[in-house]
């Protein structure tokens, strides 16, 4: 009789191992999926960049130093390998684009090109998406981190090699206040 007792025992832990394991597989796949959406519109953003300089330097070919600067960092996105080297790209690139949009306020004529206005607003929209993106994937990255830190799940979680992700957050110098000026 204690035999079945042991058996029953050892039955019911290798069913909650196998659970805890395939929630945690389960949380792990939907942090990658929410990466994959992000990435999907920092893809997006990065192919609506060249339209929107080209447009630019048919206006201020002098703002050639911004408009480099733009393209270099849209070439180390394209190059980052990781999340972690695209999260880092994406602030650079996020920077750089706010320079180029003060370069754009110095040209009416540009704000007022239909091209221009079409760029600007697919840049918009994307830029709305990507911030969503974000939204989801550090929530999900949330989850998932909880996960493999709270007992039971956390001891399953060491024997099978799950690790934190990383949260996709703001540098410092975008933490700051902005200052608007009206010239």
């Amino acid at each position: 009789m204690t035999g079945y007792i042991i058996l029953i025992i050892i039955a019911l832990l290798i069913i909650a191992v196998i659970g805890i394991y395939n929630s945690l597989v389960g949380k792990r796949n939907k942090v990658k999926n929410s990466w994959a959406q992000i990435d999907v519109q920092l893809k997006r953003r990065f192919d609506l960049i060249p339209n929107l300089v080209n447009t630019v330097k048919g206006y201020a070919a002098h703002e050639k130093e911004t408009l480099e600067k733009v393209i270099e960092a849209r070439n180390r996105f394209a190059s980052a390998a990781t999340p972690k080297q695209a999260m880092e790209a994406n602030q650079e690139l996020t920077q750089v684009l706010s320079r180029l949009a003060v370069v754009v306020e110095q040209y009416p004529d540009l704000k007022a090109n239909t091209n221009f206005i079409e760029l600007q607003k697919e840049l918009s929209d994307t830029e709305n998406k990507i911030s969503f993106s974000r939204q989801f994937y550090n929530d999900v990255v949330m989850d998932y981190n909880n996960a493999i830190q709270v007992f039971p799940s956390n001891i399953i979680a060491g024997m099978f090699g799950f690790t934190q992700q990383p949260f996709f957050s703001a540098e410092e110098n975008e933490k700051n206040n902005v200052e608007v000026k009206f010239d």
